[in-house]
């Protein structure tokens, strides 16, 4: 199943994919797309459904994050060869784990902001892993049936804020509007093999990143496990699995994004994103 949010944002309704590529509206069958919601039972119970009998949602309507409110946006550093090296760094020998606020979320074609005072804002397209059942101390061979589904991640990041504002990789994460998720989230039983799936990135039509999950050093299994001796894992937490080479930091010379361009990314068979950098402004009460 292909699973989405659609609708203004904060306003967002659950929805499906039909076989024909149109969106029908699940508000009548479960309230969001979180939580309980994505349970096996419920997956299972949505895998049942007539399709046909569920309103269709407006054609132009837009798609907002494949996830309500996640409890967690846990992200995996250098976890790709060739990437570290890009980078200047060894492959490590355990994850590097950091989060992502998760006010960053946003729909998969939503403007991306670029920070006041950044000169660095950079793009990494990511394979997301969506939990779907309570994962505490969890064995490597029996991970993946904690996941509820995959999705398309852009773990947008400020370099400068990341390594140059005291060594916090969170500050450089978690901007307003770096955490894009979706289209959809694809369920686990329509990707049979999560490390074989290709992934790309385009910044103004020039393709920037193209990769493979074969060649991550640490596979989605080993993350789960890994995750969860140190954080029980909940339905709706999100984990973004590392980015293939290609960032910006890692061009000779280096590239960033400025206000004004296009990124388009996506994973195969997990759907495509597009979003537009726009400057960011103050907000907040006057």
């Amino acid at each position: 199943m292909k699973l989405l949010r659609f609708g203004e944002a904060g306003s967002e309704r659950p929805g499906i994919l039909d076989a024909d590529g149109a969106v029908r509206d699940l508000s009548a069958v479960l309230p969001d797309l979180s939580g309980a919601a994505l349970s096996p039972a419920s997956l299972q119970r949505l895998s049942a459904l007539d399709l046909a009998s569920l309103p269709l949602a407006p054609r132009d309507a837009r798609i907002g994050p494949c996830i309500a409110r996640p409890g967690k946006f846990i992200c995996i550093g250098l976890n790709d060869a060739d990437h570290a090296r890009e980078t200047g760094k060894a492959p490590p020998e355990e994850p590097i784990v950091f989060m992502k606020a998760t006010s960053a979320v946003i729909g998969p074609n939503d403007d991306v902001e670029i920070p006041l005072g950044s000169v660095k804002t950079d793009w990494e397209v990511e394979l997301g892993v969506v939990i779907g059942s309570v994962a505490k101390y969890v064995e490597e061979d029996a991970a993946l049936a904690h996941v509820a589904g995959y999705c398309v991640v852009n773990d947008v990041s400020e370099r400068a804020f990341q390594s140059e504002r005291g060594g916090q990789w969170t500050k450089g994460k978690s901007h307003d509007t770096f955490g894009p998720i979706g289209p959809w989230l694809v369920t686990r039983d329509e990707v049979p093999d999560p490390q074989a799936l290709d992934l790309w990135l385009d910044v103004d039509g020039r393709r920037r990143q193209t990769g493979t999950t074969r060649t991550m050093i640490f596979g989605v299994a080993r993350l789960v496990s890994y995750l969860s001796q140190f954080m029980t894992l909940e339905p709706g937490d999100i984990i973004a699995t590392g980015t293939p080479p290609g960032v910006g930091l890692g061009l000779k010379p280096p590239v960033f994004l400025t206000s004004g361009q296009e990124m388009r990314l996506g994973i195969a068979g997990l759907g495509e994103q597009r979003q537009r950098t726009v400057d960011a402004r103050p907000r907040g009460v006057s």
